[in-house]
């Protein structure tokens, strides 16, 4: 953890003693400090609330069920993937029958985006820990996110690629806000660098058959293909269609964000996808010793085998945020104190060092370019170089 944290945390020491003391002057415990984590724990997009879940598992491992004389209760709802209105559904259930001091998750942004109003009502903060579409945080004041926005992750593959000979690209991705974020973020950074679109496709984004899109991008003969997709069963029928048509062999270059190579994946993705080249946030082969402690936590906990992608991170650091905003406040969890505590916050992560924002309450952080390589006989994306604090919104 970093000075600035440790320092918050000391400046905190005697708040939370006169929080501690007022409450057992008045005769009673501090109440628990409850947080409502929503996330998809069964369907396709399990392994997202498997990974953040983990993540802040980890954590609490590490530091702790109690902050500020509060114990730490986590209430983890399963929202089956994209469903807004069940979100919404659990959001009020978590708000008024479980009276939750802070609500936590969101997976997919279409999660979000349907549970920003009800944070707004409540005025009870809202720490998204991966849905990236950027418009997120503009949807409600009381929102912090802690993993990314897309264009964030997005514009230093654009220009990795310019400066690295690949002058044609197509683009293709899923037909949902990411998705065309993550298109425009890649097109006008490409294009400004002096690259050229030579085509583009949206696809459902529940679609798993890529075999007529592969062949158009095959006929148009670009240096690389820039794809995002939701991580899971498409990304998997993506790579296996662009090598069963011969891309890879016809010298077209994959590239895309970490989604296209994360950890749980990487191994379905075969040998074939050795050499790929994607930017984002975290590695689980990040060289840092916070890292290490944490790879090593995490694999204490879960298994040997254990997969540990960036979704693992985000969950972590959203409870240290949580953590140092509470310990700031002295135990207090009103959400206009928590939202004051949260802005302008810096830590050090697994992933590096954060800032949340204290305008966009986005994450500013490190931009890792990596390639995928066999280390130890595992495949795994290796960090080859950086753009240092990045901010969310350009």
């Amino acid at each position: 953890m970093s000075y600035s944290f440790f320092k918050l945390a000391a400046a905190s020491t005697m708040a939370a003693a006169c929080f501690c003391t007022a409450a057992a002057q008045a005769g009673t415990a501090p109440a628990p400090l409850k947080i409502g984590v929503i996330l998809p724990f069964s369907g396709p997009y399990a392994p997202y609330g498997e990974q953040i879940s983990s993540g802040i598992k980890v954590y609490m491992k590490e530091h702790g069920d109690t902050v500020a004389g509060r114990k730490v209760e986590v209430i983890y709802k399963d929202d089956t993937g994209v469903a807004p209105e069940i979100d919404k559904r659990l959001a009020q259930e978590l708000l008024v029958n479980e009276k939750v001091d802070l609500l936590a998750g969101f997976g997919m942004t279409p999660s979000a985006l349907a549970v920003a109003p009800l944070a707004t009502k409540a005025k009870r903060p809202m720490v998204v820990m991966n849905a990236g579409s950027a418009v997120i945080p503009s949807r409600s004041p009381y929102i912090i996110r802690v993993s990314e926005s897309l264009p964030q992750v997005t514009r230093p593959a654009a220009k990795w690629a310019a400066e690295h000979g690949i002058k044609k690209v197509y683009t293709l991705v899923a037909d949902y806000a990411p998705g065309i974020d993550t298109e425009k973020a890649f097109t006008e950074t490409f294009q400004k660098l002096g690259g050229t679109i030579v085509g583009s496709v949206r696809v459902p984004v529940t679609n798993t058959d890529f075999a007529s899109y592969i062949q158009k991008i095959k006929d148009e003969k670009p240096d690389a293909v820039f794809m995002f997709l939701p991580p899971g069963p498409a990304t998997i029928s993506f790579v296996k269609s662009y090598h069963e048509r011969g891309l890879r062999k016809a010298g077209i270059k994959m590239l895309g964000t970490h989604d296209l190579t994360e950890e749980t994946l990487i191994d379905s993705l075969g040998n074939g996808v050795i050499g790929t080249i994607t930017s984002g946030y975290y590695s689980a082969a990040h060289d840092s010793d916070l890292n290490r402690k944490f790879v090593k936590e995490y694999k204490t906990m879960f298994g040997a085998d254990a997969k540990i992608n960036f979704m693992s991170a985000t969950g972590y650091d959203g409870m240290a945020a949580i953590y140092a905003a509470v310990a700031k406040n002295g135990g207090d969890s009103d959400g206009d104190k928590m939202m004051q505590a949260f802005k302008g916050m810096s830590f050090e992560s697994p992933r590096g060092p954060v800032t949340i924002d204290p305008v966009t309450r986005d994450m500013t952080q490190n931009i890792y370019m990596r390639e995928v390589k066999l280390v130890d006989g595992h495949l795994a994306n290796v960090e080859f170089d950086k753009e240092a604090n990045v901010k969310a919104q350009p």
